[in-house]
């Protein structure tokens, strides 16, 4: 049976769903914002896909943007209501079920408040269990696919006059970029629906559970709070079967805002011999030691945890923050097609100056 979605689960999501991010994945107050208004209009509902019939339309509610960036981003809840209007519009059939693109600080939440006020189920799959840069990686295998795909956006600065709706047609790697050049126009950050599926598909391609675990992984954090910061680090570790790489002082930062509305560039924590190097596209998709060997690669969970156990966004680190290093391999998460795709990678591997999908697909 469905379950649903209270003030309690909330505050799980934010902190779950932060460690997810990777580094990005939007922010704590927009999911907080999101969740509350949420469940002060309605009872958001999460279901698990079994609890669909195989027909029923499945779309993806996603953020698009970049999560570091500095822009002058506005973003209202009811603009992911909107984004799914303008999808059932297009579609001319109701939405049964809403999935998420990625697990994020905001971004696990991106289907509640449609759920609230359009009945549309929080479906408990995901485009990708943790946060990543491209619509392609959360698009559950349609990344390649040359079947006509809707997608929609809403929202924008207003006070700018930069608010924009759009509905596009065309195969998913041909239309993913507009919506992100739309996010960029837009003030940096949108609300997006997009690729309605049956929920058969969705069975097959998604990361199944994923907001489950989010879930589960913010109250692991929450219950270990009062014993200070070892103990949720120590929870973290424990809930998802990960560890801590190394910890130390971040040394350098390279991280530039492209047009394209993306976060690139490096960290360092730590020098010499001892030096890691992270490499960011809007979220943290490669580790390397100081010998160039590398140490992990996307689809991994990837996060930096302050001292206080804070997930921390590649836009709040600063040279001379002590971090502690988070990471999961791929072979204990779900994992969506996507993920499995050789197509979604080509685009990140340009734009990042590295090899990812050798890495990836291994």
């Amino acid at each position: 049976m469905g379950r649903i979605l209270t003030e309690r689960d909330i505050e799980a999501a934010v902190r779950g769903g932060g460690v997810y991010a990777a580094g990005g994945g939007g922010w704590a107050d927009h999911g907080r914002m999101l969740g509350r208004a949420a469940i002060l209009v309605g009872k958001p509902e999460l279901v698990s896909i079994d609890e669909l019939d195989d027909d029923d339309w499945v779309a993806t509610a996603a953020a698009i943007g970049a999560p570091a960036s500095t822009t002058a981003w506005e973003m209202q809840g009811k603009d992911y209501v909107r984004a799914v209007q303008l999808l059932q519009d297009a579609l001319g059939e109701p939405l049964k079920g809403l999935i998420i693109g990625q697990n994020g600080k905001s971004s696990t939440m991106n289907a509640w408040l449609p759920s609230a006020l359009l009945g549309t189920k929080v479906v408990d799959a995901v485009g990708d269990m943790r946060a990543h840069p491209t619509g392609d990686m959360g698009s559950i295998g349609l990344a390649g696919s040359p079947e006509p795909m809707i997608q929609t956006a809403a929202g924008g600065n207003r006070a700018e006059n930069r608010y924009i709706e759009l509905t596009v047609r065309g195969a998913t790697a041909k239309v993913s970029p507009i919506l992100r050049t739309a996010g960029d126009m837009s003030g940096g950050f949108i609300a997006s629906c997009r690729n309605p599926v049956r929920a058969s598909y969705v069975r097959d391609n998604a990361a199944l559970g994923g907001i489950s675990l989010a879930l589960r992984l913010g109250e692991a954090i929450l219950a270990a709070e009062s014993k200070g910061p070892t103990a949720v680090i120590d929870a973290i570790c424990k809930d998802t079967g990960g560890s801590i790489l190394g910890s130390g002082k971040i040394t350098a930062k390279n991280v530039v805002y492209t047009p394209e509305a993306f976060d690139i560039g490096t960290l360092t924590i730590g020098e010499g011999d001892r030096a890691i190097t992270l490499h960011v596209m809007n979220e943290y998709m490669a580790i390397v030691d100081a010998s160039g060997n590398r140490l992990a690669t996307f689809p991994d969970i990837i996060a930096t945890l302050s001292d206080e156990a804070e997930p921390m966004s590649v836009g709040h680190l600063e040279v001379g923050m002590n971090v502690h290093l988070f990471h999961v391999p791929k072979t204990i998460i779900p994992l969506a097609s996507s993920v499995k795709d050789p197509a979604v990678y080509p685009s990140v591997e340009r734009a990042m100056g590295i090899e990812i999908a050798r890495y990836a697909l291994a």
